[in-house]
């Protein structure tokens, strides 16, 4: 399968104290959204009128390939730097109501003077000077739907002096956010009432406290719920196969893996493979697929191809290292092209491929979202 041992592997044990403490922050956030969820979402659901057969869904088993898409063609070249060079704490959030992308900048307006009354009350100053002002901006990002279905994308910055800048040092742009619907479940979004929009994957990068505040504003303001989105042990194995395909146009680089065993401590597993060799593991899964009626879909990407990638991935690991990492769990995955998180942090490195990337994400909102 492979020609010669490429794989790095690097093997760390993961102390108890640190897996305590995680363990006990993900239970306090349980409990916490299962309350804020409880109290909020009764409006919402009640003017929504849905079931949640609407999303009991799974994760498609099939998917299109990804193909190049020259997005710099349609997305301003400012906004998609900023989509490309930053880390997202992934988020889903219910259908927005009585959202409109002609109001966006009035929004601004609300969202400022809402995190100024958060700061009057102690919050979201950690780390910025409390005198300066908070400055809203809402735009559109044009060009990121695949669908009419689909609404436009929407970007969210923050911008301040942080705390020690100079007096006349411009504002910087301290808080990032993203809304967006990318090729989203056509049967889901006809669904809904009028006045919804359905934005559902959300994403953060600055600090906690504008991210709790701006979630609030959204929350009161758009009869709205948000809850974490973790990217799942499918999802990412998804990624890491629509990745791959991408080789021989845009090179990944690598395609490394970080797995945690269960030992005691707890084990993690950090596996790296050459990008040829996991190419040429991907060519030879895509040449034993089966045709359909007696053509071969070649855009076409089944589950049985990534579950089969997968396995050769572990076989190889385990003819070596003697070590199955079918007994443990993905936790990240990572190329050139992007890197993603089982707790939902993720990055889009190259913009051709975005449109693939975020489609997934859609996906994963719309079907982790309680209605």
């Amino acid at each position: 399968m492979f020609k010669s041992v490429s794989g790095f592997c690097l093997l760390r044990p993961i102390s108890t104290p640190d897996m305590e403490r995680h363990h006990n922050s993900v239970t306090g956030k349980s409990k916490s959204y299962r309350m804020s969820y409880r109290s909020s979402l009764g409006a919402a659901a009640s003017r929504l009128g849905l079931t949640p057969a609407l999303t009991g869904r799974r994760l498609n088993a099939s998917r299109r390939a990804p193909k190049l898409h020259n997005i710099t063609e349609k997305v301003n070249p400012e906004q998609l730097a900023l989509l490309t060079k930053t880390e997202w704490q992934l988020s889903y959030v219910t259908p927005l109501y009585r959202f409109r992308h002609t109001q966006l900048k009035s929004y601004s307006g609300q969202l400022s003077a809402f995190i100024a009354a958060g700061k009057q009350q102690g919050l979201a100053v950690e780390v910025f000077d409390p005198q300066t002002a908070f400055r809203v901006s809402f735009s559109l990002v044009q060009g990121m739907t695949e669908s009419d279905d689909d609404a436009e994308t929407v970007l969210i910055q923050i911008h301040s002096k942080p705390l020690f800048a100079g007096q006349d040092e411009p504002q910087k742009t301290v808080w990032s956010g993203l809304l967006t619907c990318v090729n989203g479940n056509p049967e889901y979004l006809r669904s809904l009432p009028e006045y919804f929009i359905c934005l559902p994957l959300f994403g953060s990068s600055g600090a906690e406290g504008l991210t709790t505040l701006v979630k609030s504003w959204f929350q009161q303001s758009f009869d709205c719920c948000f809850g974490p989105l973790e990217i799942s042990h499918t999802s990412l194995q998804w990624l890491m196969a629509l990745w791959t395909n991408c080789h021989t146009e845009s090179s990944i680089q690598h395609l490394k893996m970080i797995w945690t065993l269960p030992a005691v401590p707890p084990l993690q597993v950090t596996y790296t493979v050459n990008p040829e060799d996991a190419w040429e593991l991907w060519s030879s899964v895509r040449k034993t697929r089966e045709k359909r009626g007696g053509v071969e879909e070649e855009d076409c990407i089944d589950i049985e191809e990534v579950t089969r990638f997968m396995q050769g991935l572990k076989s190889h690991f385990y003819r070596h290292f003697k070590l199955d990492l079918s007994a443990g769990g993905l936790n990240q995955v990572s190329t050139a092209l992007g890197s993603a998180k089982s707790s939902g942090r993720m990055k889009i490195s190259n913009s051709r491929y975005m449109v693939t990337t975020l489609a997934l994400l859609t996906e994963c909102a719309l079907l982790k979202m309680p209605i």
